[in-house]
């Protein structure tokens, strides 16, 4: 088909099974057992009662999903971009940049990415301890606008062997919806702790306990040296300063900072893949053993092919194309 292979773009999903219990795990001709297909995992549909396989797609720039993997359940992300790499290196394509959100960043990642004169556009996490992230994150510069609502920054960080470059980038339409639910999340904060001074040590313990299983909430609140909960002040400060912005790395020293910043938002590409869980009915999934599984997975990858051939050869998109069909009366759906 022609395609221009220049940027691949790899993302991972999830898909969960309506079973109360995950596989057992398969034992092989030596006794040895490996991971069962159906497992518990972080499930991106939030159904970590469920179980679940991994579901993975490269896709170009124009949107074409070239090839499908499957794996167990419980299969963390960050190995899985360099058995991805390997297996495509099968293809002899010329020159790529693998492009990844921050669920596949690490320095093996990065390093094997660019081997054989490969590249990579990787977005950083801003939270976190990346020592990176807050060195890019302090220098001053002026943001330019590339696209739309799109401004970036880029800052060159030179340091020992590190000589990736970054690029902040930032959507003001993006900072007041910001702002408005960070100030609901420490509204709520506020209303679960208001009595808590009144609680012995233990109930206060365990609400604290509680308020750490809420990832949005635990970053807002405190302990003081006597075991009071507060709201960190400091933390909800801190976050205001992150307000609209995603940091993207890359180790392409001939992409502009525009290329980078928009080859990154191009990963929204391979995140579509989520169409096969719903415009193409991938769940459920009516089997039970792991060769009909991954062959339903992979109908379903055909069929998102050539939905994306049928795109960009129309210009319109599969939805809007089968809503019309159903607002037509009979006759002119079938002209």
């Amino acid at each position: 088909m022609n395609l221009e292979v220049d940027l691949l773009f790899f993302d991972t999903t999830s898909t969960y099974f309506e079973r109360d219990e995950p596989d057992p795990e398969p034992v092989d001709e030596d006794g040895v057992a490996r991971a069962a297909f159906r497992a518990y995992g972080h499930s991106k549909d939030h159904r970590e009662d469920l179980p679940q396989v991994v579901v993975g797609l490269a896709v170009t720039r124009t949107g074409i999903p070239i090839r499908c993997w499957c794996w167990p359940g419980n299969q963390g992300d960050q190995p899985l971009i360099r058995q991805v790499k390997d297996e495509l290196r099968e293809w002899k394509l010329a020159r790529v940049v693998w492009v990844a959100d921050r669920g596949f960043q690490s320095a093996e990642n990065r390093r094997y990415l660019q081997r054989a004169g490969g590249h990579y556009i990787i977005g950083e996490k801003l939270r976190g301890e990346s020592k990176e992230a807050k060195l890019v994150l302090a220098r001053q510069g002026r943001y330019h606008t590339v696209a739309g609502n799109l401004e970036i920054k880029e800052v060159r960080v030179d340091e020992g062997t590190m000589r990736d470059r970054f690029v902040v980038c930032r959507n003001p339409e993006q900072a007041e919806r910001d702002r408005v639910i960070r100030e609901q999340l420490v509204a709520q904060l506020e209303q679960e702790i208001a009595d808590s001074d009144r609680l012995d040590a233990a109930e206060r313990a365990k609400l604290a306990g509680g308020l750490q299983a809420k990832r949005a909430l635990k970053r807002f609140v405190r302990r003081t040296p006597g075991g009071l909960l507060r709201i960190d002040r400091a933390a909800v400060k801190a976050e205001a300063h992150l307000d609209e912005k995603f940091l993207v790395r890359s180790s392409d020293p001939t992409l502009t900072g525009e290329d980078i910043a928009l080859g990154y938002k191009q990963l929204l590409q391979g995140e579509r893949a989520r169409d096969m869980k719903t415009t193409l009915d991938l769940r459920p999934v009516h089997h039970r053993k792991e060769d009909r599984i991954r062959s339903h997975i992979q109908l379903c990858w055909l069929a998102l092919l050539l939905i994306r051939i049928a795109e960009n050869q129309t210009g319109e998109t599969f939805a809007a194309s089968c809503s019309a069909c159903t607002r037509a009366p009979s006759g002119a759906a079938l002209a």
